[in-house]
């Protein structure tokens, strides 16, 4: 049975992260979201290593699970529909209680054929006693006690030496590859390709991460990246955010099921992605002056910001156009698919005509779950008929699905914002709803008009 599973989080001892962040919230929030495997972070940081070898035990090999009574708090925290006796009525993907994979992410910043180079790597280990050889061994080049996420002066080749020197099954892969200042493809400190960042050991890499503002078509235009396999992750810095990306496995539950699934296509689902202008680097341009670019402007800008004169920040649109060698709509033999999605909190906020942060979209979300089931069930499993209780929430469930949304671009820092739902054609959509949870959180002006925002 396929299952979905988010490889790149943070936990609370990494910088910008949530307090929150801690184990118990991680299962929870994979129930709610309706993944089966969730990634540790960050299990070279002492105190947070120490959480996971008090807290998890082995499950399935090279997976855990949290110890039987934290594990039970967890479940009789849930609502029925999402508890481990009930399978979720529209959920055809395995679902239970959370198990987790030891992953963490590595920063590296060093200098390279006249260059400095800031590159991020996510790692995973099938057991704690790698973890542990891993972790001596890099304490030895740097801090691992100051950062979740630990800078180290080391060369990416170097480190992937020491990622596969801790033992059988370890592996990594580049994390975000397009992110401007940070990745082994990004415009400002990045290489020209996967092989010129890791040298002779390239052979070992197998999977690349694609970040938020890219999908897998942009990454086809690259014939260099066919023979990894794409995978896409939350990267989330507070456990509310899983499962924006995530990936789908057909494989047994097992570690070394995954990764054989990962180097060799076989078992592996594809993708659920952003739509990729939601994420803060996908077009070109200067935060500062409120100025976003396409690939044409900034080619015919000189790569200058026409306000203040001063370099725009690449975006990864322009970066993966000036490395294609195919043309747009390209796809490779074999690719595995791919969805895109919008968070469902940023959905429900969008009829609620509020913030997703807000409480009335709270309320309607956690009813939304007590209903359909989790997250990822709604957002891609639920038949259009069973939302007919909820019309408004089902045609912007119908237009996601057919990647009929509107669409504003991220830059240079600042998150894009996709919409489902054309000026005028909201009011239109929530003239027949009957969703007590959408009825009742809608703001409201005097006279029963929506409040202006």
């Amino acid at each position: 049975m396929s299952y979905y599973a988010d490889l790149h989080v943070h936990s609370k001892y990494s910088r910008a992260t949530s307090r929150d962040g801690c184990l118990e919230e991680f299962a929870y929030w994979a129930r709610l979201k309706g993944l089966a495997v969730v990634a540790t972070g960050d299990f070279t940081h002492p105190a947070w290593l120490a959480d996971i070898r008090e807290k998890l035990v082995p499950a399935e090999p090279g997976l855990f699970r949290l110890r039987p009574e934290i594990e039970a708090l967890v479940e009789s925290r849930l609502p029925p529909m999402l508890r481990a006796e009930n399978s979720g009525q529209f959920m055809p993907v395995r679902f239970g209680p959370a198990r987790f994979i030891l992953q963490v992410e590595i920063s590296t910043i060093y200098k390279k054929a006249g260059a400095t180079r800031k590159v991020h790597h996510i790692i995973f280990v099938p057991d704690i006693e790698a973890a542990l050889r891993l972790v001596r061994r890099l304490d030895q080049i740097g801090n691992l006690k100051s950062d979740g996420r630990p800078i180290l002066g080391l060369d990416s080749r170097n480190l992937l030496e020491i990622v596969l020197e801790s033992g059988p099954g370890s592996f990594l892969a580049p994390a975000h590859i397009w992110t401007p200042w940070f990745s082994a493809l990004g415009s400002k400190s990045g290489f020209d390709s996967i092989d010129e960042c890791y040298g002779d050991l390239a052979g070992s890499v197998f999977a690349v991460e694609t970040g938020l503002s890219s999908d897998p078509p942009m990454n086809w235009r690259l014939s260099a990246l066919d023979r990894f396999r794409l995978i896409s992750s939350s990267d989330a810095h507070s456990p509310s955010k899983l499962a924006r990306e995530a990936c789908v496995f057909d494989t047994a539950m097992d570690y070394h099921a995954l990764r054989r699934a990962l180097a060799t296509g076989e078992g592996y689902g594809g993708t659920v992605e952003f739509f990729p202008e939601e994420g803060k680097y996908h077009a070109d341009g200067h935060r500062a002056c409120s100025v976003r670019l396409d690939p044409v402007e900034t080619r015919e800008r000189k790569g200058l910001c026409p306000v203040c004169g001063k370099p725009v920040t690449v975006g990864v649109l322009s970066r993966v156009e000036a490395l294609a060698d195919r043309p747009s709509g390209y796809r490779p033999p074999g690719a595995a698919g791919f969805c895109g999605v919008i968070p469902l909190r940023e959905v429900l906020a969008e009829l609620l005509e509020t913030s997703p942060a807000s409480k009335a979209v709270a309320r309607a979300y956690s009813e939304t779950l007590e209903r359909f089931g989790p997250e990822l069930a709604i957002l891609r499993h639920v038949p259009p008929d069973a939302l007919r209780e909820a019309p408004a929430l089902a045609d912007a469930i119908a237009r996601m699905r057919e990647g009929r949304v509107v669409r504003e671009a991220g830059y240079d820092g600042e998150f894009g914002v996709i919409r489902v739902f054309k000026p005028g054609e909201l009011a239109r959509a929530h003239s027949n709803e009957t969703s007590p949870a959408l009825r009742r959180g809608r703001r409201r002006a005097p006279g029963g008009t929506p409040a202006p925002k």
